[in-house]
């Protein structure tokens, strides 16, 4: 699975909006579109995590002389690791400022 932030990015778009559409109680909403956000979340948690490790592992084996393992594919994956995670902490940054934003607004 491929990391795309602007899906992730459209899928809270489409949450946030779907939220303002509804007007019942918090506690009696509970859809599975925050299970699946919350699923879609772990999912591109569990990617990075995949590509930092088999960068990890190329950069090891070229480091160490296995001929099998090109420095070019190193990098890509090293490169790719590192969009990822990028991509990633930006998501969390903006999930942050969108729950200070909703803790700071008056009941």
């Amino acid at each position: 699975m491929k990391i795309q932030p602007s899906s992730l990015y459209q899928e809270m778009q489409s949450l946030a909006i779907e939220a303002s559409n509804h007007t019942k109680q918090p506690e009696l909403v509970k859809n599975s579109s925050s299970v699946e956000f919350g699923g879609l979340l772990k999912d591109a948690i569990q990617t990075v995590n995949g590509l930092q490790k088999d960068a990890k592992a190329k950069v090891t084996a070229v480091e160490m002389g296995d001929r099998s393992v090109s420095l070019a594919e190193a990098m890509i994956a090293s490169q790719k690791s590192s969009v990822a995670f990028e991509a990633t902490v930006q998501v969390r940054n903006k999930l942050v400022e969108a729950y200070k934003d909703i803790m700071n607004m008056p009941v």
